[in-house]
């Protein structure tokens, strides 16, 4: 009865006024928001994350097939790489290693092993990626497209059976070599303004006539598009003479086209910051296919953006984040080896504080970033399609390749910024916008869907709600809204109480799971900022309504404190999975300290740009009141993490495991010797130091060194001269000039 009286009496006008100040959602909208799964996303939204769920995820793990094709075939690739030689001499992979790859089916890695595929591990996918990426770009870029947003995926989720069992074997053994177009010049993240078309109409294929498609297209910036034999095509599809149906429009749908037809051209090749990897445009006129070219067949028409979203979200959470996780981690490695071995002042560099600054930046991403990446792997491996948190990971972890990257190259100084067959930091560089842009540009995922789309996906009632409100039948439109918008306002009174005791309390009693002292006061603390999100969320969505989508920075900020709650967690979650090893706390604090403060000020940021200012100022005094009070890691713990790079140690090995150093030629395998020589025999550096000599010969005459010392000192200084070299050319080779 009274439920019955409220839902007439409250609800009901309730709902005509949120219909009317609610702005419609569109077709494309709606896939987006419905695409994919929610997971530990959705534990923050409630601002009450129950811990237990987390820590008792199985951690992803290689299986002994998969650990053995690292162990093979990928070794034995990673060895055959020169990335001068791609980059600045062939322009291209060598054709022995195209052999290679589509001989070991490393484009195949997703594929089932009924189809002659690898049926990799989300996780395996990761680590192939990581390995070859810490030696080429290029070939981590040219392995990873095929098994993320491709056919493959497309034909396994939606393909009919003809389509699995005539492609996939081809994809599997290297047939067929395929890529897939999206982007258009007109419509680069937004797909519903492409007008690449197709339309319904008869036609000749193969001899005979039938009902098919007239395609038009124009694509760019398609990877592995000007050697692709089959192409994957996104666009928009009408029916204007009705040969299949009564509607006209049909929406955006996906087919599969072989590139020998008539009618397309592509092979031409972009450049994308001088890394070699093929990319490309593509065109039709009037290429003619039969309607069981589109991928799922005729009923599939008009799913395309559907069918792109689902695919989307677990190749985003692995290809751009493994790469990102590989590129920090090589550059903790081999910048905290060079500032060991080069000396000024006769000091090695690593000991200056300034140096140490970035190298334990350096060491604490590369521990948060992998830590990042085994926990979406472990949820892509339990079955779910993480369209919010591949979000997070494709966006921040390139971000935080970026400044990774940045911090060596600084740190290298001369030694990176010369370019040649030495220089192991250039093309990592160049690279660093293309992981920023691709997959969707970082500003539009930052800005628009990470929280956009996580907070209708992840938050408990937000979505039923929205729902509901699309819902024609009004008798059901009216039970559902009021079971979710009273459901919606009991959570918001529990969030506000939450985050004011939390707040106000420091988290001091909320639930912790069992750990250390230390770490329970970081679970504490991550309770808190869960439940002050939460809260701020639902003011954000109560003062602004449907205008939230359109108040970029502010939906961008607290995006932010989204990814910092799923980094950290991650994090913590690592530090169980490695066996709560006590030397890896110095990288989790570090981490934690860095991420408070990014959320303390991110909050303080939202509450000074929040339009409604009587709400901003109760948000405040709610979560936090005396605005934001942590301040970054200390000096001493910057310190620390970064004494953990500077010397040989099974710790440092763990932080940058799965690398690639090359064979014992290559400029990585030299720093890494010079690195262990001066580790070595840094005692008797010391021993020089003290008797003011800085002469081997000179500590001969005086006896300060034996004859064994000296020589080993000799080759320490041949080591570490061999790595502070830098190239040079004939200026004849350089303009194209040759000599008479």
């Amino acid at each position: 009865m009274l439920t019955t009286l409220r839902r007439h009496l409250l609800t009901r006008p309730i709902l005509k006024r949120m219909r009317k100040a609610l702005p419609g959602i569109s077709e494309t909208e709606r896939e987006a928001l419905e695409a994919g799964d929610v997971w530990w996303d959705a534990e923050l939204f409630t601002g009450n994350p129950d811990w237990s769920k987390l820590l008792n995820t199985p951690p992803a793990q290689l299986s002994q097939e998969e650990q053995a094709f690292l162990d093979g075939p990928v070794e034995e690739l990673c060895r055959m790489l020169n990335d001068w030689e791609i980059n600045w001499e062939r322009n291209d992979l060598p054709p022995e290693i195209w052999h290679f790859i589509r001989t070991h089916k490393f484009f195949a890695m997703i594929i089932p092993q009924q189809y002659g595929g690898l049926e990799f591990s989300a996780y395996a996918n990761s680590q192939v990626i990581r390995k070859i990426a810490s030696r080429s770009v290029v070939a981590a870029v040219t392995v990873m497209v095929p098994n993320s947003l491709g056919p493959g995926e497309l034909l396994m989720e939606f393909g009919t059976k003809a389509q699995q069992e005539y492609w996939l074997p081809r994809l599997a053994n290297g047939t067929e070599i395929p890529c897939f177009g999206l982007t258009s010049p007109q419509a680069g993240s937004d797909a519903s303004s492409m007008d690449d078309n197709g339309i319904i109409c008869k036609g000749n294929f193969e001899g005979e006539e039938i009902i098919g498609i007239r395609l038009n297209w124009h694509k760019r910036y398609i990877t592995l598009g000007p050697v692709a034999t089959v192409l994957g095509l996104a666009f928009k599809l009408y029916d204007p003479e009705h040969l299949i149906g009564d509607q006209e429009t049909l929406g955006i749908t996906v087919a599969l086209i072989p590139t020998g037809l008539n009618g397309i051209n592509i092979g031409r090749r972009h450049l994308p910051c001088y890394q070699m990897f093929q990319n490309g445009p593509n065109w039709g006129k009037d290429v003619f296919i039969p309607l069981d070219f589109v991928i799922g067949g005729p009923q599939q028409i008009g799913q395309g953006w559907k069918m792109l979203m689902e695919a989307l979200a677990a190749g985003r959470g692995i290809s751009l984040p493994s790469l990102a996780a590989a590129a920090t981690a090589f550059s903790a490695r081999t910048t905290s080896a060079y500032a060991l071995i080069r000396q000024q002042f006769h000091i090695p560099i690593g000991k200056f504080e300034g140096v140490q600054a970035r190298l334990g930046k350096l060491a604490a991403n590369a521990y948060l970033l992998d830590a990042a990446r085994q926990l979406t792997c472990a949820g892509l491996d339990q079955g779910y399609k993480l369209a919010v948190i591949s979000a997070i990971m494709k966006a921040h972890t390139t971000y935080r390749m970026r400044d990774a990257i940045n911090d060596a190259m600084d740190v290298h100084a001369g030694k990176a910024v010369i370019d040649g067959p030495s220089n192991y930091l250039g093309n990592l560089y160049r690279a660093v916008p293309i992981g920023i842009t691709v997959e969707g540009a970082n500003i539009l995922t930052r800005n628009m869907i990470i929280f956009g789309q996580g907070a209708i996906r992840c938050h408990p009632w937000l979505l039923k709600e929205i729902l509901a409100l699309e819902e024609e039948d009004q008798k059901k439109a009216l039970t559902e809204f009021d079971q979710a918008f009273w459901g919606h306002i009991g959570h918001s009174i529990k969030t506000l109480g939450r985050a004011w005791l939390r707040s106000w309390t420091n988290g001091k009693y909320s639930p912790v799971p069992s750990a250390p002292v230390q770490l329970q006061l970081y679970y504490k603390q991550l309770n808190r900022y869960t439940a002050a999100f939460a809260l701020i969320a639902d003011f954000a969505f109560l003062t602004l309504g449907g205008t939230l989508k359109r108040k970029e920075m502010l939906s961008a900020r607290l995006g932010d404190i989204l990814s910092e709650l799923y980094f950290l967690s991650a994090v913590l979650k690592r530090w169980q999975d490695d066996g709560e090893k006590k030397e890896d706390l110095p990288l989790v604090e570090y981490c934690v300290q860095e991420s408070f403060t990014v959320i303390e000020n991110r909050l303080d940021a939202v509450f000074r740009n929040l339009p409604n200012r009587f709400m901003a100022w109760l948000a405040r005094f709610l979560t936090l009141p005396l605005g934001p009070r942590t301040y970054g890691p200390s000096d001493n713990l910057i310190k620390q993490c970064a004494e953990l790079l500077l010397a040989p140690s099974a710790q440092r090995d763990r932080l940058t495991e799965g690398l690639h150093t090359g064979d014992e030629h290559s400029t990585v395998s030299i720093l890494e010797k010079a690195f262990r020589l001066v580790d070595e025999n840094s005692s008797l550096t010391e021993k020089m130091k003290k008797a003011r000599i800085y002469s081997i010969e000179q500590a001969l005459e005086r006896n300060v060194l034996s004859n064994t010392e000296a020589e080993k000192l000799k080759t320490t200084e041949e080591a570490v001269a061999q790595v502070i070299a830098v190239d040079d050319f004939d200026a004849a080779a350089l303009t194209g000039i040759q000599k008479e």
